[in-house]
């Protein structure tokens, strides 16, 4: 089981969170991963300059936007399946 992380504190909140929540959600149907992959909003991951901070289960922190969310998916979930 992968879990992707999501910050929506004040600051990933103002850059998309919600946004990034709903393509992650969206790319998970798509590819019929509703039992391998979890999305999980949290307050804080620490990386408030990295907005919108993300990160796959104990990973490093990633800065993700909805012009990169797609890449994001392929490189740090899709390789892991």
């Amino acid at each position: 089981m992968i879990t992707i992380h999501v910050c929506i504190g004040s600051a990933c909140h103002l850059k998309g969170a919600y946004n990034v929540i709903h393509g992650l959600q969206k790319i998970v149907e798509q590819y019929h991963l509703h039992e391998q992959v979890t999305i999980k909003a949290d307050f804080c991951l620490g990386e408030c300059t990295k907005a919108v901070s993300v990160k796959v289960n104990d990973g490093p922190i990633i800065s993700v936007n909805e012009k990169n969310i797609e890449e994001f998916f392929e490189e740090a979930v899709l390789r892991r399946l």
